[in-house]
């Protein structure tokens, strides 16, 4: 079964000078405000294109791992994932760096490693985003 959800930016003026309200609207979380500064110099309490596809990221990479953790019988304590999305304007998304801490009964680092390599490579976002370089930082906590 397929699954949609949307969101929506409402921008008014120029790039520069202009301004974005971005909705949630699938999940009803609280608006965001937008704007070029928060983007390409500071966030100043404003979310950007590139936060949100690290949130996008993090989160599914998580679910991925998890997943591919219980397929070879483990369960995680807690996985913690930070993604960082570099941005450079005029050029665009250079990169991404998965950072991931886990704390995993069990798994040794060769099994670890071959699980979490995996889950970067086959996480619905990740395969999405392979015009990027993705990099994965992960250590058992």
């Amino acid at each position: 079964m397929s699954v949609t959800r949307n969101a929506s930016t409402r921008w008014t003026g120029d790039l520069q000078s202009g301004s974005g309200v971005t909705s949630f609207v699938s999940s009803g979380l609280p608006d965001t405000p937008v704007t070029w500064a928060a983007r390409s110099i500071e966030p100043e309490g404003k979310t950007s294109p590139e936060e949100l596809i690290a949130a996008a990221h993090a989160s599914c990479f998580s679910m991925a791992f998890s997943g591919a953790l219980a397929k070879a019988g483990f369960t995680a304590e807690e996985v913690v994932t930070e993604a960082a999305v570099d941005f450079k304007p005029g050029t665009g998304i250079t990169g991404i760096a998965l950072t991931v801490r886990a704390t995993i009964p069990g798994i040794d680092a060769e099994q670890f490693s071959e699980i979490s390599l995996g889950a970067k490579e086959n996480c619905p976002v990740s395969q999405a985003l392979k015009a990027v370089p993705i990099t994965l930082d992960a250590k058992l906590g």
